[in-house]
């Protein structure tokens, strides 16, 4: 087995709480209620934004000129295509651009995204790609199994959603970055191979948290 499906396996039990999560749920039946979703969406352009800084990370950490090709790509691609889509896709929910911008990260973004960053800092890129994979995975399984449940025609909003992130584009995303993990991880050692499981462990916690917190609305309490 992979490294990337043994970190997915160690991980199943996260993943399945958030497959089941209320929040998830809700945008494949149609049920989410859009105050929650708009929470959701403006979390995350603040997550994208420090998504986007880990890339720059990664590119100077690579080892060769081929992966920094490969996160540069990603890069650009976030910060000038994704980026652009979010914005358009907030202004469907009557988020305008100015409020997307002001927008303060919650706890749990604030937590998420700090510990991204500082993951990149303080690790090579073991332990950067164990930290990205688990969101390029949940989201592609969530797309998967919400897609196999069937599209909610009725919220064409939440439709558009769910297409995305079962789009080929988006899965050949998430097996390249899983691909870029088995990589980075041949000749480590046992010490190695257990920091990056910490790490991934980590990050689906935090993915899982990230949805809970948007269905609560979450804020700061002080």
């Amino acid at each position: 087995m992979c490294v990337s499906d043994d970190l997915r396996r160690h991980a199943d039990a996260i993943y399945k709480r958030i497959f089941e999560h209320p929040f998830v749920i809700g945008i494949g039946d149609g049920t989410l209620e859009v105050s929650k979703f708009r929470y959701y969406i403006e979390q995350d352009y603040l997550y994208l934004i420090e998504y986007s800084r880990v890339l720059a990370l990664a590119i100077a950490r690579a080892n060769d000129i081929s992966t920094m090709s490969w996160f540069a790509s990603l890069l650009n691609e976030t910060l000038n295509t994704e980026m652009e889509l979010h914005r358009s896709y907030a202004e469907l929910f009557s988020i305008s651009r100015k409020s997307l911008e002001s927008v303060r990260p919650s706890p749990t973004t604030q937590s998420y995204t700090n510990f991204l960053l500082t993951t990149a800092y303080s690790n090579g890129l073991p332990g950067i790609t164990a930290a990205l994979v688990p969101c390029q995975l949940g989201y592609s399984e969530i797309g998967q199994i919400l897609a196999k449940r069937g599209i909610p025609k009725e919220q064409p909003l939440y439709s558009q959603w769910i297409e995305m992130y079962t789009s080929q584009e988006f899965t050949r995303l998430a097996n390249q970055l899983k691909l870029l993990v088995d990589t980075v991880a041949e000749g480590l050692g046992p010490r190695e191979l257990a920091k990056m499981e910490e790490i991934f462990l980590t990050s689906a916690r935090y993915e899982y948290l990230f949805w809970d917190a948007a269905w609560r609305l979450e804020k700061w309490l002080v």
